[in-house]
């Protein structure tokens, strides 16, 4: 049977190396945390859309504001009529059978004088709306820089969790080295021995999965980042134990004012409920008389007249015409009411949207500001289990060494200690990232320089 065990350790750390060879053979990618995020923002689909999406906010921005000035058209015609052609010749009419080629051109001009403010309303809303899309492009950075922390957090945590499980697996072996040679002394039974090679091999297999952990959690950072197939990316290292900020110190209604002030969603929000008001405002004023100015310049060349084509088009035949004209509404089939309502229940729902992102708001601050504190006490609780383990698994193991404890109480011992260095790595890593989440839900998450 010692025979069989050490053939089976040994085929467990050849498939280990194995893996890990096999691991590493692919590209990999050396990546700051700053750059993970660059990447994700120019290849996330939705950060993408929004981007996109402002660009048509600024266009339309700059048509509402160029509205203010006139608008100007030119037109040119060209014809040719054939058959029966009126002419005027010595005062009487007088009917032809010719072909007449005819010019003409138009210059147009229009401006609305007054409209009862809907200009400057559909400006207004125009540049409410830009604002409202750059508040949501900041929210969708925001997001990006969320889901790239918890993923490379990740990736670093199932790292530290792989260097503990490899430690551990070494001090095993070389415990086991050392029960091989209590056997060969007569201090220890066989059973001993069997029972840390059983140990040792199932420790091969925690490392393993500690490995197939860490390579799953690196494919779902590099889909995520939309890298090329067969690239691994591999994380520089960040200490989750300095440079933090505290929020123990700020209460609930001081975190929630300081999330209303930084998140941009909220903001968004608010802006598109002043846009909608102002075009419910803008479609109102359909209801009014509109007064607007024109100039029209037109002039013709006919062939009939035997005068040259340029002195017909600039000295006979021109026409100017400036005035105004007044629009007064009187029945449209409720047109205008039914555009009234439409743009009245879409104000109603933005307002609707608003209160529903600052409850949303504050649930996120309370929750987060909750796992906060819960990470941060199980955070010192963890130092404590880490070294009264270690403290435990020393004495033991001494106690093993002078033939005081069993098998069992060395090896419940290890493994307490090697469960609460584990305990200890995903509550560092776990508080690291609920302050993460609490800039995220406060909106002052950004990428630090």
């Amino acid at each position: 049977m010692n025979k069989l065990l050490k053939k089976i350790l040994g085929f467990g750390l050849v498939c280990g190396s194995f893996w890990t060879t096999h691991s590493y053979g692919q590209d990999t990618l050396y990546l700051t945390f700053r750059e993970a995020v660059s990447i994700a923002q120019s290849k996330n689909l939705d950060y993408k859309i929004t981007e996109n999406n402002l660009e048509v906010l600024r266009k339309e921005k700059q048509v509402a504001t160029l509205s203010h000035l006139p608008t100007a058209g030119i037109s040119t015609n060209l014809a040719r009529q054939t058959g029966q052609q009126f002419q005027q010749v010595e005062g009487e009419i007088v009917v032809t059978n010719v072909t007449n080629e005819i010019v003409s051109s138009n210059l147009n001009l229009n401006v609305p004088v007054f409209n009862s403010g809907r200009r400057i309303l559909d400006t207004q809303s125009a540049d409410l709306a830009l604002k409202a899309g750059e508040k949501g492009l900041d929210r969708a950075k925001q997001l990006v820089i969320f889901d790239v922390a918890r993923r490379y957090l990740q990736v670093l945590l199932d790292e530290e969790l792989l260097r503990i499980a490899s430690e551990n697996l070494e001090n095993q072996k070389q415990q086991l080295v050392q029960i091989e040679g209590f056997v060969e002394a007569g201090l220890r039974t066989v059973s001993d021995l069997y029972n840390q090679q059983s140990e040792v091999a199932r420790l091969e297999s925690v490392k393993v999965d500690a490995e197939i952990q860490l390579e799953n959690d690196r494919w779902s950072l590099s889909e995520y980042l939309q890298l090329d197939a067969g690239v691994i990316p591999v994380l520089e290292k960040v200490n989750p134990e300095s440079e933090r900020e505290s929020f123990l110190e700020m209460e609930l209604n001081q975190l929630y004012e300081l999330a209303q002030s930084n998140r941009s969603d909220l903001t968004q929000q608010r802006l598109l409920s002043d846009s909608f008001k102002k075009d419910m405002q803008a479609v109102k004023a359909m209801y009014f008389p509109r007064i607007n100015a024109f100039y029209s310049y037109n002039t013709f060349f006919t062939s009939l007249d035997s005068r040259s084509m340029r002195e017909q088009l600039l000295r006979i035949y021109p026409q100017n015409t400036l005035g105004l004209s007044l629009v007064v509404p009187i029945f449209s089939s409720f047109q205008t009411r039914l555009d009234v309502t439409r743009s009245r229940v879409t104000y109603q729902n933005q307002l609707l949207r608003t209160e529903s992102v600052d409850r949303k708001v504050f649930q996120d601050v309370k929750l987060a500001h909750q796992n906060y504190l819960a990470a941060i006490r199980k955070e010192k609780n963890a130092q404590v289990q880490v070294l009264a383990a270690d403290e435990a698994s020393k004495a033991v193991s001494e106690r093993f060494r002078l033939g005081l404890s069993s098998f069992v109480d060395l090896a419940t011992a290890n493994q307490t200690l090697v469960r609460a260095q584990a305990d200890q790595a995903q509550t560092v890593f776990t508080l690291y990232f609920q302050e993460v989440l609490m800039k995220y839900a406060l909106g002052i998450l950004e990428v630090e320089d």
